[in-house]
């Protein structure tokens, strides 16, 4: 059966500080667990006051302390930003100390803007070295050779599994070719995702850590008891799309009664084409729309966001997507090739 997992945006709003959101995320996983979620990633982005996962590897170490069994990750680590070593460092750290349950995505774009890019120290150009800098990482995380001169400590040995992430095909063709579980970025970025899984799949490379191709596909699910509450709930997370448009990335708001007199059309036809996989509405509807999601795309894995306002809503909507999608007590935490 397909495994189900969260994608938590830590997401700080009109009513919730940064400690809130870093405590709801952690409330989130604690929930996740018993519902039979796979795991709970958190991405990396950057001055961006609505979002307060910036420390990654911090924030994981949060979520996993009040956690028991579901698997932690970075969804992703935007690894141009860092070098290889100290990502290493880290996260063979939560290895140490929270064994068999730590995930690292990697993406290559910045997370945030070029200004604040360069206050990160590195430059544009960072990017191009993508692929080596895995390979990097890769061997950190691998046990130490008797006389091997560098090594990341504790890191060395704790083989985390790396994934990659990605919105368009270079990062197919990366994770293909270095035998990686890959996960596309089709909660905001659909355009190219069954292209990029054909991509991933025909080219795939058996590894050490992968012998056949695992493919992760991100969508946006919110579930409520009726379609009409899902669509008002739904609305939050529009507004927050608008806002990139606007060039106003603020706090998430509370759901408006009528997008329609909110935002433009040209507001609104950029923001669905970003939300276009998106699946709104009961568990019937939410049924369905995961299983036709299933069979287009074949996927292993759905990692979901449930942008919802309000957390007690929040929690709602994954519980009701967790039965919807049917996991429970006989597939949980069951063993994926891909970790």
């Amino acid at each position: 059966m397909t495994q189900l997992s969260i994608l938590e945006l830590v997401r700080v709003s009109e009513a919730t500080d940064a400690r809130g959101a870093l405590d709801n995320a952690r409330d989130v996983a604690r929930h996740a667990e018993n519902w039979g979620y796979r795991r709970i990633w958190v991405a990396e982005h950057h001055n961006m006051p609505g979002i307060a996962s910036a420390a990654t590897s911090v924030v994981l170490a949060h979520i996993a302390a009040g956690t028991d069994r579901i698997r932690v990750g970075a969804g992703g680590i935007m690894l141009p930003n860092h070098a290889p070593y100290v990502i290493a460092e880290q996260f063979g750290t939560l290895e140490r100390l929270f064994p068999g349950r730590i995930d690292l995505g990697l993406g290559r774009a910045p997370g945030t803007d070029q200004l604040t890019l360069r206050a990160l120290r590195r430059s544009p150009e960072s990017a191009e070295h993508f692929p080596e800098d895995v390979l990097e990482l890769q061997a950190y995380l691998a046990a130490a050779a008797p006389d091997q001169r560098i090594q990341a400590v504790p890191a060395a040995g704790t083989e985390v599994p790396l994934w990659i992430l990605g919105s368009s095909n270079f990062g197919a063709m990366l994770a293909a070719e270095l035998g990686l579980p890959y996960a596309f970025a089709s909660h905001f970025a659909p355009d190219l995702l069954m292209p990029a899984l054909a991509l991933y799949r025909s080219r795939f490379k058996p590894s050490k850590q992968l012998h056949r191709p695992f493919a992760m596909v991100g969508v946006n699910v919110i579930a409520a008891p009726t379609d009409a509450e899902a669509r008002r709930l739904a609305t939050t997370q529009q507004m927050s799309f608008a806002g990139i448009f606007r060039g106003a990335r603020g706090l998430s708001q509370p759901p408006v009664d009528d997008i329609e007199t909110w935002w433009s059309p040209v507001e609104k036809a950029q923001v669905m084409r970003m939300l276009a996989r998106s699946i709104v509405g009961s568990p019937a509807t939410v049924r369905a729309g995961i299983d036709a999601l299933l069979a287009e795309t074949g996927a292993d894995e759905l990692i979901v966001v449930s942008d919802v306002y309000e957390h007690k809503l929040r929690l709602r909507s994954f519980e009701l997507i967790a039965e919807a999608a049917g996991i429970g007590a006989g597939n949980r935490f069951a063993a994926a090739e891909a970790g």
